[in-house]
């Protein structure tokens, strides 16, 4: 299992929530930090690796 962490963005550019994501590789790490999305951009590390950063859709 990998490990990654998906940050939750306030408005202001800050982060407001961290979730952290176990799973068997990044294709499913992505599919999860879009679930994270719900109204707010969501940025996916692993480490000290960013990934992508996902936006709320409006």
């Amino acid at each position: 299992m990998e490990e990654y962490r998906a940050y939750v963005i306030g408005p202001d550019g800050h982060i407001i929530n961290r979730v952290d994501i176990r799973c068997a590789n990044q294709q499913e790490a992505r599919r999860l930090a879009k679930i994270a999305v719900n109204g707010h951009a969501v940025e996916l590390w692993q480490a000290e690796r960013f990934i992508e950063r996902f936006e709320p859709e409006h």
